[in-house]
């Protein structure tokens, strides 16, 4: 494997991490913008801010890193998908910001004007975000990107493919969302929220089902060189994905919340990787590969010597932060009776 090969790999393990983490806080956005009024609401955002609080900034991380492996390691490729899907990254960029800022001045500022301006900010930024970066993700798998120039600013992101792309991200963050939220409530002691967002997740893992369902016949016709890809040689790992994911509603059914969320996980990272599998070797379609879009090799080497020096410190960290955080409490609200039957799921 060359050193092109492995920065490669890099950014795609960092595209898969930012999706299972900062996707799953999108996606808490989402249901924040659901949740309702009265009580019931202000319960269920109650909880949704005490489990995205200590990370929210955290996962911006695996982009920050996504991105840096980009502009060093391929940066002309970079340059190229930049330039040519400008309008996209550029709302995304927006959506990040004023997710982030809403979310804090939401907790500072106090009043319920304030809190509902806020409120309505953070949670449609968070729907808006993972949209156009599902965008960005069907421009670059559909072959919208010319490589060293630019491509239309506006058709490269609006096409079918696109669309569906970006459709499929606010529904995948969705479903992590609400599938990770389960656990979390019967680890907060919340049961009866974990019901609630067991019934979401069930239906939003069928919906997304559906609609991959769906979206193999818009590749076909809009993306033909990815349509052959996903059903050649990424078929086992899109089969992979399929299984991963049916094996999760099933979980979720049985009430096993701590294996759904691996299995929920395993099944969007499948995903990604039949993604990668299907486009494999090349980094842009039509005919860019690996080599033809890396640095020189001198570049390559300083890239993967900084990200190991990187790594030894950051990545202790996340994990000693992601344990902690996720160590057993129980949050006894006022009002509380006898625990109900999903709290005695701690599997």
């Amino acid at each position: 494997m060359s050193a092109a090969d492995v920065c490669l790999a890099l950014l795609w393990l960092g595209i898969v991490a930012y999706v299972l983490f900062g996707g799953a806080d999108f996606g808490a956005g989402i249901w924040d913008l659901l949740a309702g009024r009265g009580e019931p609401g202000r319960r269920r955002r109650e909880l949704l801010e005490h489990v995205i609080g200590p990370v929210w900034e955290t996962n911006h991380v695996w982009l920050i890193f996504a991105v840096v492996i980009g502009w060093t390691a391929f940066p002309r490729a970079f340059a190229s998908v930049a330039g040519t899907l400008v309008v996209p990254l550029t709302l995304a960029a927006a959506g990040i910001i004023f997710r982030g800022s809403s979310f804090a001045f939401r907790k500072s500022l106090h009043g319920e004007r304030f809190e509902g301006l806020f409120g309505i900010l953070f949670a449609t930024s968070s729907l808006l975000t993972p949209f156009f970066l599902g965008t960005v993700a069907g421009a670059v798998a559909s072959g919208r990107i010319p490589y060293d120039g630019y491509g239309d600013p506006r058709t490269s992101w609006t096409n079918t493919t696109s669309l569906f792309s970006g459709l499929m991200a606010v529904l995948v963050c969705a479903y992590l969302a609400a599938t990770y939220l389960t656990r979390d409530a019967t680890r907060t002691g919340r049961d009866d929220l974990a019901e609630y967002f067991r019934g979401r997740a069930l239906f939003v893992g069928w919906l997304t089902g559906a609609l991959a369902v769906v979206g193999l016949v818009v590749i076909a016709q809009d993306a033909e060189a990815l349509f052959i890809g996903l059903t050649g040689v990424a078929l086992p790992v899109a089969a992979g994905s399929v299984l991963s994911g049916v094996a999760g509603l099933a979980l979720l059914h049985a009430r096993r919340y701590t294996a759904a969320r691996l299995t929920a996980a395993g099944a969007v990272a499948l995903l990604l990787a039949a993604w990668a599998a299907a486009q494999y070797p090349y980094i842009l379609q039509p005919g860019v590969t690996i080599a033809e879009a890396a640095a020189g090799e001198a570049v390559l080497a300083a890239v993967l010597a900084s990200l190991a020096v990187g790594a030894a410190l950051l990545v202790p960290s996340l994990v000693w932060l992601y344990v902690l955080f996720q160590r057993e409490e129980r949050v006894v609200e006022a009002g509380d009776g006898e625990p109900g039957p999903g709290e005695r799921d701690r599997r």
